[in-house]
């Protein structure tokens, strides 16, 4: 194989723990693959550590690799995408369902459960079930507690919605469409939009991943503002135009609320526009970083001196319904790794490593056929 300098890699979620629940943008990802390994498997069973392995045997082949990590544990992998390859190999357990189109033709299950002690489990079992619902039950007061987030969040935003310059947002956005696209159009085959995440509430708090997904780009704009001051709703504007003419883009929606945009990033273009506030607030530190001040251009003044107090009390319950949650995603992580330490006994990863090393094989087989 002819040497090569070593790939890219391009980090985020593709599942979330969110205000509406575990959300999954999976498909999105897998669109328009020719060969998907979907792994099934127990905690414990290896998944991650076999997809880590293959995703850096690739990259230090020279290809370019897609890293979606895990909500639930960032520092796992819930799958990885070898785009040049047109495959991809992801974990199809629970609560990231991967439900085939084509199976065997496209999509193969790969079964870890062939190298466990069946025997060993069953003895097991009550201590099994014991963890497992108490890790159901961490998350479903977890979710409950988004959601609750969620509503008091919305108070939030109400009160920036209600001193809201709407005609002065529209014009901000037809701005910048015409500063960021102005007469430029990809001319060549259809356009395609990946739906993702760029950060989540995890165990240890929000992780995002900004930094990684705008490495490289030569503009970035930070969206600056309020809650409902229309950040999302001007991303959601962009990304429409941007497919409609024709390129493709990266749409990542908030990892609170799923239903709302947080960046969008058009690589042909070389450009990303973000909502750079809490939780994933960041600062120009390079020529091409631009502010969009969506407070100063769309709000009333003096809104946030009039209504300081009823602010701080929304915050501060917001703040508190957020950690608590947060709490039990620590938890129910924590759990986790029990079962993981009583799957990962019953395991033999002699037989783990002949399955990864028989995928590795194909993909090799796929990448000699190009």
């Amino acid at each position: 194989m002819t040497n090569r300098v070593q790939g890219s890699a391009l980090h985020y979620f593709a599942e979330g723990n969110t205000a509406r629940g575990s959300v999954s943008l999976f498909d999105s990802s897998l669109q328009d693959l020719d060969r998907i390994y979907i792994l099934k498997g127990s905690p414990g069973s290896g998944k991650s550590t076999l997809i880590q392995r293959i995703a850096r045997t690739w990259r230090d082949r020279g290809y370019e690799v897609w890293l979606l990590h895990c909500a639930r544990d960032h520092t796992s992998l819930d799958g990885v995408i070898i785009p040049q390859l047109k495959a991809g190999i992801v974990d199809g357990t629970p609560p990231h369902v991967v439900e085939p189109r084509l199976p065997g033709a496209v999509e193969e299950y790969i079964h870890l459960s062939e190298a466990w002690d069946a025997h060993f489990l069953r003895q097991q079992r009550d201590q099994l079930m014991r963890i497992q619902d108490e890790i159901d039950r961490c998350y479903a007061e977890a979710y409950a507690g988004f959601a609750e987030a969620l509503q008091v969040h919305d108070e939030w935003e109400a009160i920036y919605i209600e001193h809201m310059d709407f005609a002065a947002a529209d014009r901000l956005a037809e701005r910048y469409i015409e500063l960021l696209f102005a007469d430029k159009k990809r001319k060549e085959g259809p356009s395609r939009a990946n739906h993702r995440f760029l950060g989540a509430a995890t165990p240890i708090g929000a992780v995002d991943y900004v930094p990684s997904l705008t490495r490289g780009l030569p503009r970035r704009y930070f969206i600056k503002g309020r809650p409902g001051s229309g950040k999302s709703t001007m991303l959601k504007r962009l990304a429409k135009e941007a497919g409609e003419r024709g390129f493709d883009v990266e749409v990542y929606h908030c990892g609170f609320d799923p239903n709302s945009v947080d960046m969008i990033i058009v690589r042909e273009l070389g450009l990303a526009v973000f909502d750079s506030t809490q939780p994933h607030e960041y600062h120009p530190e390079r020529s091409g970083d631009t502010i969009i001040d969506m407070y100063t251009a769309c709000i009333k003044p003096g809104t946030d001196e009039r209504f300081a107090q009823r602010l701080q009390d929304i915050e501060s319950r917001y703040r508190t319904k957020m950690k608590h949650s947060t709490q039990l995603l620590a938890e129910a992580n924590r759990l986790h790794r029990k079962l993981e330490a009583i799957y990962s006994q019953a395991m033999d990863f002699n037989l783990v490593n002949q399955i990864r090393e028989q995928i590795e094989k194909q993909l090799q087989e796929i990448a000699n056929s190009l």
